[in-house]
C-alpha cells in the first residue's frame, strides 16, 4: 500500500504527483511546470504572473455563479531537510515516502506536505466536477520558506476573489485569523588565522540527534538548539583547557531549529583527560536538561578523523586567533534564541521568538543567521536591538533584512463566520480559532488585495522543517469534507 491508496484519493494522488517534483526554495521550476500541466489536462484557465507564482481559474458549478468567489491560497515550494546520513539530492530526487500507522512521513527526508498537502486539496476541489461551488481561483506562490517572495511580488488587480483561505496551517480543527511576522539577522567578522600549534592533538565535537522542527510553530516545545548547545560545551573547554578552535558549523536553514552542530579543536597535549572529563560532565548536564524535549540528543567528542588527503593542506590545520575565538562563542551564547515572550492577546500562544539557526567558523570568516518572530511590531524591532547590541560588542557587523508584518485578526470576519458554522454541522463541535506564531502569507498578500476577508486552515502536520515531518492521514480526510463543505455554504455576491 502507498499513499495513493489512501482517503481522500483524489487528494492523495495529487499530492503524489507532488512529491515527484523535486521543489526546495528558489528551485520552482520542476513544480511549476507541473502545475500548469495538471491545469492543462483538466481544461483549467492557468498562468504565471510575471514573477513566478502560479494562477489557475476554476469556473463555478451550475447554479453557483454569483456566490463570492474564493481564492484557495497555498505555496510550491518546500524546506529540503535531511538526516546527516540520508543521501538525497533536493534538487533532482523525488520524496519517498511511506505510510506509518494514522501518519505518512518521507524516507529521512522532510516530507514536503508543507505546503504540498494544501496545494493537494486546492487542486482536487479544481478537479471535481461534482463539488458545489461558486467561482475559485487557486494561488500558488513560490519562494514562501526563505523570504515569501512570491507573494511580497504579486500584483493587484490579477485575482478577483472576494474571501481567501490559506491552506498552509497545520491543526486540523483549529482556524487561523492571526500570524507572527518576521525579520532575518545576518551576522558577519573576519578574523586572524594561527598555524597549527605545537604538541598538540586534533578533535572532533558534535551535537546531533536533536529534533529541531519548525522555528515558528515548534519554538514553543523548547527543544535544543544545536549551536547553542555546541557553544555552551566549547566556550567551557576554551576558558578552562585552553582549547583552540579550528572551525564550527551548525544548523542549515534559518526557519529549521538546528539539529546538529559540529566543530574541530585542539586539545593541549597532556590535557586530553581533563577535557574529556569536561566534554563528559557538561553532555550530561545538557542530555539532562532535555531529556523530554530531546531524548535523542548525543554529544559525541573523539580524535578527528581525516579523510584522505585531508591533512595535507596546511591552510586546514590553523586555528582561529584566541581571542576572536572566546569573542564569537560568547557572542553565540548570549545571543537570544527561543521564546522571549508569551502573548497577552492570544493566551498560550508564543508572541516573540528568534531561532539561532546557522552559525559558521571557517577559513577567516564568521556568519551567523537568525530569524526573528513576533505578533507585535514593536517586539520584534526591540529583539533585533538587543542582537545588534551583542553582536557589535564582540566585534561584528550586523545586517536586518527581509522584514514584513503580522497578519492582525479581524474578530467581525465574514468567511469565519461561515467555517466555525459549518465546521459545527459537520463534527457537532466549534473549531478552535487561533492566532499562529508562523509567518503565513495572508498578512503580505492583503497588502495588494485589502478587500480579502480571510481565514487559514489545513491537516494535521508534525514536525514540519525537520525529517521528522509527518501528516495525519484521518485528518486529510476531514480537512477535505469541511474545505468543500465551506466552499458549498458560500454566500452570493
Amino acid at each position: 500500500m502507498d499513499i495513493r491508496d489512501l482517503q481522500p484519493s483524489s487528494v492523495w494522488n495529487i499530492f503524489y504527483g507532488i512529491t515527484r517534483c523535486p521543489r526546495p526554495s528558489k528551485h520552482e521550476e520542476v513544480i511549476r511546470k507541473h502545475l500548469l500541466d495538471w491545469a492543462a489536462e483538466h481544461s483549467l484557465e492557468a498562468f504565471c504572473d510575471e514573477t513566478g507564482n502560479v494562477i489557475v481559474k476554476v469556473p463555478a458549478t451550475p447554479g453557483y455563479e454569483n456566490r463570492k468567489t474564493v481564492v484557495l491560497q497555498g505555496h510550491m515550494d518546500m524546506v529540503p531537510q535531511k538526516n546527516a546520513d540520508k543521501v538525497h539530492d533536493f534538487l533532482t530526487d523525488p520524496i519517498e515516502t511511506r505510510i506509518d500507522g494514522d501518519w505518512v512521513r518521507a524516507n529521512g527526508t522532510t516530507l514536503g506536505a508543507d505546503n504540498g498537502l494544501g496545494l493537494a486539496l486546492a487542486m482536487a476541489v479544481a478537479a471535481d466536477g461534482n463539488l458545489k461551488h461558486g467561482p475559485i481561483e487557486i494561488l500558488i506562490t513560490y519562494d514562501e520558506e526563505t523570504g515569501m517572495t512570491g507573494a511580497k511580488a504579486l500584483k493587484g488587480g490579477l485575482l478577483k476573489g472576494d474571501i481567501l483561505i490559506n491552506l498552509d496551517s497545520e491543526t486540523e480543527g483549529e482556524l487561523y485569523v492571526g500570524c507572527a511576522g518576521g525579520l532575518d539577522a545576518s551576522v558577519s567578522a573576519r578574523y586572524r588565522r594561527l598555524n597549527e600549534p605545537a604538541r598538540h592533538e586534533c578533535w572532533s565535537l558534535t551535537v546531533k540527534g536533536c529534533q529541531g522542527g519548525h522555528s515558528g510553530m515548534d519554538i514553543i516545545l523548547c527543544r535544543a538548539n544545536a549551536n547553542r548547545q555546541i557553544a555552551r560545551i566549547l566556550d567551557r573547554i576554551i576558558d578552562k583547557h585552553d582549547v583552540k578552535l579550528i572551525d564550527l558549523e551548525g544548523g542549515t536553514l534559518r526557519n529549521a531549529i538546528p539539529r546538529e552542530a559540529f566543530a574541530t579543536v585542539y586539545v593541549p597535549a597532556g590535557k586530553t583527560a581533563a577535557v574529556l572529563k569536561t566534554v563528559s560532565a557538561i553532555a550530561a548536564e545538557i542530555k539532562s536538561e532535555y531529556a523530554a524535549t530531546d531524548p535523542g540528543l548525543q554529544v559525541i567528542f573523539e580524535p578527528y578523523k581525516c579523510e584522505e588527503g585531508a591533512c595535507c593542506d596546511p591552510d586546514e590545520c590553523r586555528y582561529v586567533q584566541p581571542q576572536a575565538a572566546k569573542r564569537f562563542i560568547k557572542a553565540i551564547l548570549a545571543c537570544p534564541d527561543g521564546v522571549e515572550r508569551m502573548s497577552d492577546a492570544m493566551p498560550g500562544m508564543v508572541e516573540t521568538s528568534n531561532n539561532l539557526a546557522m552559525v559558521k567558523i571557517y577559513k577567516g570568516e564568521f556568519s551567523v543567521n537568525c530569524l526573528m518572530r513576533s505578533s507585535v511590531d514593536s517586539a520584534k524591532e526591540a529583539l533585533a536591538q538587543r542582537m545588534k547590541a551583542v553582536f557589535e560588542l564582540a566585534g561584528c557587523r550586523i545586517r536586518f533584512s527581509g522584514g514584513y508584518s503580522g497578519w492582525a485578526p479581524n474578530p467581525d470576519s465574514a468567511i469565519l463566520r461561515v467555517m466555525k458554522e459549518t465546521y459545527c454541522k459537520l463534527y457537532g463541535k466549534e473549531p478552535k480559532v487561533m492566532a499562529i506564531h508562523a509567518g503565513l502569507e495572508c498578512g503580505i498578500l492583503s497588502g495588494a488585495y485589502p478587500h480579502w476577508d480571510m481565514v487559514s486552515m489545513g491537516p494535521t502536520l508534525l514536525s514540519p522543517h525537520s525529517p521528522d515531518e509527518r501528516a495525519n492521514i484521518p485528518s486529510v480526510q476531514k480537512a477535505w469534507d469541511f474545505l468543500t463543505a465551506v466552499l458549498e455554504a458560500i454566500p452570493e455576491k
